[in-house]
């Protein structure tokens, strides 16, 4: 068919055009922006793409059906023109459920933390080991360097997003991917632009647990004391998985040992030894993603041995604890993290990786939940293991409502009445600049935010490079 996406230089719609071309359909789509490294991906795949969006470009494309991204509003040009030419269009989960999953084995992996790394781990396993699946996921894994893969093998490996589908469609994007077998890292609030509060974000998890069919599989993260209620609205058969000395789980990691190669640890199942297993990517909130990789690969027929062959060939995912160089002894880390739970953890795997360094922790509260006051005290407690916290002003602050704002200077304060020491900064530049003078070699320096960041890192890099 000829497809066109609307909203297509977003991480998944990017991906999904890709998954799209490779399977044989001719793609094109529109943003409002098209930048590096999206727009040189598609130009990559041979997808045309307009900007910014104009009634004319759908007219150009003469598209048989569109898919529609979820940051497109009812009133877009090019929405506006697909409902009067009464062309056919649906949400992008809806189009990869319908061209897709209807004869595969959806594999999802949902959660607020963790999903982009866990389902990049569970498909590069299951590709490792020959079952040669098809993939869709919100970051670009190392092993296979992009976002998507079309396989022959039965398995499609997607990561599920509870974020709204499309103006049309207000409910969670995994509602639409029909799992059969599940991995669910945890649920704790988040996405306050779209959930009311955390009874309403669980909502979204309960039917989605409510989805797998009697015959289906669920590895459920049982550190997060809600696991219960919420798998008990799963009917068919759930293991339980943590890392966590004090949670009751199936599936645990013993042994555990943390350092500048990663981690080691041996996973027992009800208290019986299956293996010892490697994995580079460091930090005890990987270890627990990767034993519920585990549990689901084990469901999934796999044997203890291929598993761990594939974890220690696992080389990641771009954005996730991603080393982007070491000028002059000062090493320079990007990470996605926003909530405080990722905070904290990973700030925890990056000071294991790096022992008896400093780290600078550089955070921007970008997110839509992060530019919200709703975790204020929670971010105080989330730098401890920093040796110094600088606290950006949040660029995009203007799209949430004044009274809702997230106080970056407060936050500084507050982790600085916590025992670490912290600063705010009133950007990114501001930022670079004070790095640029005060680093010294030995020091380790962890940008997290969930946006661009105004280029932080490349201009950190360029500036300590010149020094």
């Amino acid at each position: 068919m000829n497809i066109y996406l609307l909203g297509i230089a977003g991480t998944g719609m990017g991906s999904f055009a890709g998954l799209l071309r490779a399977a044989g359909h001719e793609v094109s789509g529109s943003d409002e922006n098209v930048y590096p490294p999206m727009s040189d991906k598609l130009s990559e795949w041979r997808i045309k793409t307009y900007s910014p969006y104009a009634a004319a470009n759908v007219d150009a494309a003469k598209p048989d059906v569109a898919v529609v991204g979820n940051v497109i509003r009812a009133e877009n040009p090019e929405a506006k023109t697909l409902r009067r030419r009464g062309i056919p269009h649906m949400s992008f989960p809806e189009a990869l459920e319908e061209l897709f999953l209807t004869t595969r084995h959806p594999v999802v992996v949902a959660g607020t933390h963790g999903k982009t790394t866990t389902t990049s781990l569970l498909a590069h396993v299951l590709h490792h080991t020959g079952r040669d699946p098809s993939l869709l996921v919100g970051g670009v894994p190392l092993n296979f360097n992009e976002g998507f893969r079309l396989g022959k093998g039965e398995h499609f490996v997607i990561e599920g997003d509870e974020y709204d589908t499309a103006y049309f469609d207000k409910g969670p994007k995994f509602l639409h991917y029909r799992p059969r077998t599940a991995i669910v890292t945890g649920a704790e609030f988040d996405h306050a632009d779209i959930y009311r509060d955390t009874a309403h974000y669980e909502s979204a998890f309960e039917k989605f647990y409510a989805l797998l069919p009697p015959e289906g599989y669920v590895a459920a993260c049982s550190t997060f004391p809600n696991w219960k209620r919420l798998a008990s609205f799963a009917r068919c058969r759930v293991e339980t998985y943590s890392s966590n000395d004090a949670a009751e789980a199936d599936w645990k990691a013993n042994w555990i040992s943390l350092g500048p190669s990663g981690a080691t640890f041996e996973v027992a199942f009800r208290e019986t030894r299956e293996i010892r297993v490697v994995l580079v990517a460091a930090g005890r909130h990987n270890v627990e993603n990767a034993l519920g990789v585990y549990a689901a690969c084990r469901a999934l027929g796999l044997k203890p041995d291929q598993i761990a062959a594939g974890f220690a060939s696992f080389r990641g995912v771009k954005r996730r604890q991603e080393l982007r160089g070491e000028p002059r002894g000062i090493a320079v880390i990007d990470d996605f993290a926003h909530h405080p739970t990722a905070v904290r953890e990973t700030i925890a795997a990056v000071a294991a990786q790096y022992p008896g360094r400093r780290l600078v922790a550089v955070f921007e509260p970008r997110s839509n939940t992060a530019m919200r006051k709703i975790h204020q005290q929670e971010y105080a407690h989330a730098f401890a293991g920093a040796t110094l916290a600088l606290i950006s002003q949040p660029t995009a602050i203007a799209k949430v409502p004044e009274a809702d704002r997230v106080d970056a200077k407060r936050m500084a304060q507050d982790i600085a009445a916590t025992g670490t020491p912290a600063r705010w900064m009133d950007g990114p530049d501001a930022i670079v600049t004070v790095l640029a003078n005060e680093a010294r070699p030995g020091d380790v320096i962890l940008g997290m935010s969930n946006g661009g960041f105004g280029g932080f890192h490349d201009k950190l890099l360029k500036a300590l490079a010149a020094r």
